[in-house]
């Protein structure tokens, strides 16, 4: 008979939630420091780099819309697209939704900033390709519940991901291909998830709680 072992690293580890908060946080360390390094050589501040990228993925926004996207002050934005229209970088034109408002947007020379300052690590890319198809997977899934989870808790603004948008029906079908966009009418898998969409429209707040718990606990 073999011998029972003690379950040494059941009673002397930490629990794995808080082991993986670590990870994330070592992560995302890693991103924003290379974040900074980029947008340094470029001669800019991360916020800087943060509006240009915004700018460039979303189009022309508001101060006010800047804010929400990056969660920080309209004060830190206000003065940040300042030094950027110094830089020729960004433009400022009056926002046809709101007389009063100014709409930022970039200039081609910003354009090619932008492009810069957004290119992603190339180490951290061929770290998450490292990964096997069912892992890359399930951490997207897992990478989508932690954001929204945040986003409901009030921590971080939301953005633009499938499981917030007006067209993402989840687990609607049987299959390999449970869930579906009603935006281009198409089946959908986990490994399409989509993180940050072009054609996403934020549904009403009321409309978002039942297709999100549908997506966490599916029937």
């Amino acid at each position: 008979m073999g011998r029972s072992l003690p379950l040494f690293f059941e009673e002397n580890s930490e629990p794995i939630d808080r082991r993986i908060a670590v990870g994330l946080r070592k992560l995302g360390l890693a991103m924003k420091l290379q974040a900074w390094e980029q947008a340094s050589h470029e001669g800019l501040s991360p916020t800087q780099g943060q509006i240009l990228a915004t700018l460039s993925l979303e189009g022309p926004l508001s101060g006010s819309e800047l804010s929400q996207r990056l969660g920080v002050t309209l004060a830190t934005i206000s003065e940040s697209v300042r030094a950027l229209v110094d830089k020729g970088a960004v433009v400022k034109r009056p926002d046809p939704r709101h007389p009063r408002a100014s709409l930022i947007e970039l200039t081609p020379q910003g354009r090619a900033l932008a492009e810069k300052v957004t290119t992603l690590p190339d180490a951290i890319v061929s770290a998450v390709s490292a990964l096997s198809a069912s892992e890359q997977e399930a951490f997207l899934a897992g990478v989508v519940k932690i954001i929204r989870s945040l986003q409901i808790g009030g921590h971080i603004p939301v953005s633009r991901m499938c499981v917030t948008c007006k067209y993402f029906r989840p687990n609607a079908h049987q299959g390999a291909l449970p869930h579906h966009c009603a935006f281009v009418d198409a089946p959908m898998a986990g490994r399409h998830l989509r993180i940050d969409c072009g054609e996403h429209e934020l549904a009403e707040e009321q409309q978002r709680e039942d297709p999100w718990r549908r997506f966490v606990q599916p029937e």
